[in-house]
């Protein structure tokens, strides 16, 4: 038995070879996409920064005509605290700090407020984002799809495709 099993040995270990050829055969295909390229390019993330501006210039604006005048009338204070009396002195000293702390509020509210809605809108491109890409890969026939990676062969990348596809599902206005 083991001698029949030698000298069939390596033909059989040919004959496995040769089925799972076929298995071996078919190319594993992956494909890059490059976020942070498609967050500036893409429709749907113009869009959103577009409406971010349009949401909170008027309030940056605000804030930083606000920021001046405080400014001016540190600058004024300065100038004039050597001439007050202590009392007229402290009296203004006090107004400007508090007028500090609103502002400093105001810029903190004004912050979180601009960050949340830009996470709002981020999220809102990427869940779109990802939709296309899926379909992109279904129809191309790709296994994987990296969006992160240390290096990638530029012939993998098919961010512009993918831009192109999201493009034409939302037109800039």
């Amino acid at each position: 038995m083991k001698k029949l099993l030698r000298s069939f040995g390596p033909a059989l270990a040919l004959s496995l070879a040769a089925l799972c050829a076929p298995a071996q055969a078919q190319e594993f295909r992956v494909g890059f996409v490059n976020i942070d390229r498609l967050l500036r390019e893409a429709n749907p993330a113009k869009i959103g920064q577009g409406k971010l501006e349009q949401e909170f210039s008027k309030r940056e604006k605000d804030l930083l005509d606000a920021g001046n005048v405080l400014k001016a009338a540190s600058e004024k204070f300065e100038r004039e605290a050597p001439t007050l009396a202590e009392s007229q002195r402290a009296a203004r000293q006090k107004q400007l700090v508090d007028q500090d702390r609103d502002f400093q509020r105001k810029r903190r509210e004004f912050q979180e407020d601009l960050n949340s809605r830009k996470n709002e809108e981020l999220q809102q491109v990427i869940e779109k984002a990802n939709r296309v890409i899926k379909q992109v890969a279904e129809a191309d026939k790709y296994d994987a799809i990296l969006q992160e990676a240390a290096y990638i062969n530029p012939k993998h990348d098919i961010t512009d495709k993918v831009i192109k596809a999201l493009n034409a599902t939302t037109p800039v206005k």
